[in-house]
């Protein structure tokens, strides 16, 4: 049985009513997959907005492991204390990371929040020295496109992450650094020009399934529209 975990921010957790990219992502897996796999997390909720809480289970289509570690409002810098015991107790095998545009958007700078993933790398293997992970770039959103210190950041920081994982890449832990969507569109993609709507959703499902795919031979490149 592979182990899945998807970690990220708000566009991992989804919120009332989505589907998320966890869900297109099962669903793909399902499809191509041929081995036994499932999610694993010590969370499964989406974010109520009108509850200002991630306590609503109402998914779209609940029917698959809602388990992940993902909040909203969270990022490299929240999720590196709490990966190892999420990784030891859902005997994690695959992580499928999303983060950073949280940080960068008000806790930490480029550096700052490249070293924050190399304490997360650190923190998961301890828990698991041989898990694999799959980092997604930050999606650049609104605030980049009216923001050009910001855009700066995001590029600034998507470069170090290339480096760090290139630097942390072993043959008993790899990482892969995911491609980010080459069509994704702010404004097509998204509802509010961060958050996915059901294209956004499949582009980034596609991210992560493309590099499994690519990478370890894992399920089938995604079958964009």
């Amino acid at each position: 049985m592979l182990r899945f975990m998807p970690v990220g921010d708000s566009m991992t957790i989804g919120s009332a009513g989505e589907h998320t990219w966890r869900y297109r992502l099962w669903q793909h897996l399902c499809r191509t997959y041929g081995g036994p796999f499932t999610f694993v997390g010590p969370r499964e909720t989406l974010y109520d907005k009108s509850a200002d809480a991630p306590t609503s289970h109402a998914y779209a289509d609940p029917d698959f492991p809602r388990a992940h570690l993902a909040g909203w409002g969270e990022g490299w810098l929240h999720m590196a204390p709490l990966i190892a015991e999420a990784v030891r107790e859902g005997r994690a095998d695959v992580l499928l990371v999303s983060l950073g545009l949280i940080d960068l958007g008000f806790y930490t700078n480029a550096e700052q929040t490249a070293e924050n993933v190399r304490s997360f790398v650190t923190e998961a293997r301890g828990a698991n020295p041989r898990v694999r992970m799959v980092i997604l770039p930050v999606i650049a959103n609104i605030r980049a496109a009216s923001d050009a210190a910001f855009a700066d950041q995001v590029m600034s920081f998507n470069d170090l992450l290339a480096k760090a994982t290139a630097d942390l890449d072993e043959p008993r832990s790899p990482l892969l650094l995911a491609a980010l969507p080459d069509t994704y569109d702010i404004h097509a993609d998204t509802y509010d020009g961060t958050h996915p709507n059901a294209s956004g959703e499949h582009r980034i499902a596609g991210a992560f399934a493309d590099a499994l795919a690519q990478g370890w031979g894992i399920g089938e490149e995604y079958a964009h529209t």
